[in-house]
């Protein structure tokens, strides 16, 4: 559903591609970096939003992109399994999300604070940082130089970015690091392009092509792993849609109500099923809100037709399969780092006190039963990696008592 817009042709399309420069970087960042297809990445992520305006009638001027919750868990199954298994795993996630959407419309959305407090939510957030240090020392490793040097720019336009600058940090990282390699590769003898990359982009088709959708597969052990981190994200969400209220001045939570932006974000993410990764709603979108002032959702909305043309381009996808390892890897060491520290900053935001043995016994266990590689085999069924740490982490708030000797 699309309402009635007092803004021209000439103002929608210059404001919906700053959206689209907020959202690209994270975007293409996560199929990247699980091994998934950047173009499907794309498409799922404008159907996504789109998906998610008509459910929240047009009313939330979100934009959908890949989640990096999500990241650990896909990494493994892509590597060990397949894409099509993954997928599995994704579905699952997005009938979770439908799942609580109904049971928030007639229970309320206490349901979710009271699954998963912050007491849950932080060390399974510090979690998901933590074990992808390794994958981001791994891929800064293959040139640091050029790692630093996109480190670097990243950090610069983080702290002194003005404007629009200010939250498109990671796409200038990219752009920046990028820049510089294909400085090297033309006028000096050093290369940190991988050569088959350049040839598939020299091979790669301008006109417009279907990009590689595949079948969702369903494994038990698979699913186990992916799922239920959406239990987690849903606080996520739950902070993001009050950040784009208070952003726009507008209550989201009761019109068109939160059960409605879950629901809108669980079938985004079922869709992601194709063959991308799960989706969410992006802090970045909701910086460029309170840049620009405009908070019409037909802006969010052109912003994700654009991309979905965009992932329709072979040649387009090609060019982001050529960007270095180092290059992304000077991004990841920071990034990683930085959802580790969202998680510090949830238990301290909520003054968790890790004095207090209840609350210290939940946080260690959910970390080292997220970080071990700790295995549980149930029937045909493997818990393991940071679902399991998630599902522990319920378990034990529901189960401890809050006051010793109770």
């Amino acid at each position: 559903m699309v309402r009635k817009t007092n803004l021209s042709v000439l103002q929608i399309i210059p404001l919906s591609f700053q959206h689209v420069f907020a959202m690209f970087g994270a975007t293409i960042l996560v199929p990247y970096l699980t091994g998934l297809d950047p173009l499907v990445a794309l498409f799922t992520s404008g159907l996504g939003t789109i998906l998610f305006t008509i459910v929240t009638k047009g009313k939330v001027p979100a934009y959908l992109g890949s989640s990096f919750a999500f990241i650990p868990p896909l990494i493994y199954v892509v590597s060990n399994y397949s894409v099509p298994i993954a997928m599995g795993g994704v579905v699952v996630a997005g009938l979770i999300y439908l799942l609580f959407s109904v049971m928030i419309k007639y229970l309320g959305v206490d349901i979710i604070k009271k699954a998963v407090p912050p007491v849950v939510v932080g060390p399974v957030i510090i979690s998901i940082g933590l074990s992808l240090a390794g994958v981001a020392g791994d891929m800064a490793s293959a040139n640091l130089p050029i790692a630093f040097i996109t480190l670097a720019i990243v950090i610069i336009f983080t702290m002194f970015g003005r404007g629009m600058f200010k939250v498109v940090p990671i796409l200038m990282g990219i752009v920046g690091g990028y820049l510089i390699s294909l400085a090297l590769h033309l006028f000096t003898d050093i290369s940190v392009f991988d050569p088959q990359r350049l040839a598939e982009f020299s091979e790669a088709s301008w006109m417009p092509a279907i990009p590689n959708f595949v079948m969702p597969q369903f494994n038990p052990s698979a699913i186990l792993l992916i799922a239920p981190i959406a239990v987690v994200t849903l606080v996520e969400h739950l902070g993001d849609i009050l950040a784009i209220s208070k952003t726009v001045d507008e209550d989201f939570i009761s019109d068109p109500g939160l059960h409605r932006t879950i629901a809108g974000d669980g079938i985004a993410t079922l869709c992601a099923g194709i063959g991308g990764p799960p989706n969410t709603t992006y802090g970045e979108n909701i910086g460029v809100l309170a840049i620009t002032k405009v908070k019409d959702p037909i802006v969010v909305q052109v912003a994700a037709c654009i991309v979905l043309m965009l992932s329709f381009i072979p040649k387009f996808g090609a060019l982001i399969a050529t960007i270095p390892v180092a290059v992304m890897g000077g991004i990841v060491v920071l990034l990683f780092g930085m959802i580790s520290s969202v998680g510090i900053r949830t238990l301290v935001d909520d003054k968790i006190d890790l004095t207090n043995t209840r609350n210290l016994i939940i946080v260690s266990t959910i970390l080292i039963f997220s970080l071990s590689g700790i295995g549980i085999n149930i029937y045909k069924f493997t818990f393991e990696g940071i679902g399991l740490g998630a599902i522990i982490g319920i378990i034990l708030n529901g189960i401890l008592p809050e006051k010793i000797g109770v």
